[in-house]
């Protein structure tokens, strides 16, 4: 085993053990803003896949910095399609007519 793989290595684990660490301490009602962010904040995982892209010299590598791209944007477009729905939940109500001369809240979308 060389030595950068062995670093690459201890430095997933470690992230790995700190995540494991920092969700456990989030309260429940905070998950959802919480991977709504981080799900935002994968774009920085696209830049990292497009900066290996540019070294990259095989097919493999190609393929492999391609699927990474493509899981980075779909976490990307999640991340915001949860805000968004979640920014929803605080939007105030729209009154709709009833029929019988009363008004009621709309539900959301």
């Amino acid at each position: 085993m060389s030595y950068s793989l062995f670093a690459d290595l201890a430095v997933f684990v470690l992230a790995v053990l700190v995540g494991i660490e920092v969700i456990s301490k989030v309260p429940v009602t905070l998950h959802t803003p919480l991977m709504s962010a981080g799900n935002a904040i994968h774009g920085i995982v696209i830049v990292g896949t497009v900066s290996i892209a540019a070294e990259a010299a095989a097919t493999g590598s190609y393929l492999l910095t391609f699927v990474a791209a493509a899981f980075a944007a779909a976490n990307v477009a999640g991340g915001y399609v949860v805000t968004d729905r979640m920014l929803a939940m605080f939007r105030p109500r729209k009154p709709v007519e009833t029929g019988t001369g009363r008004t009621e809240g709309a539900p959301h979308d």
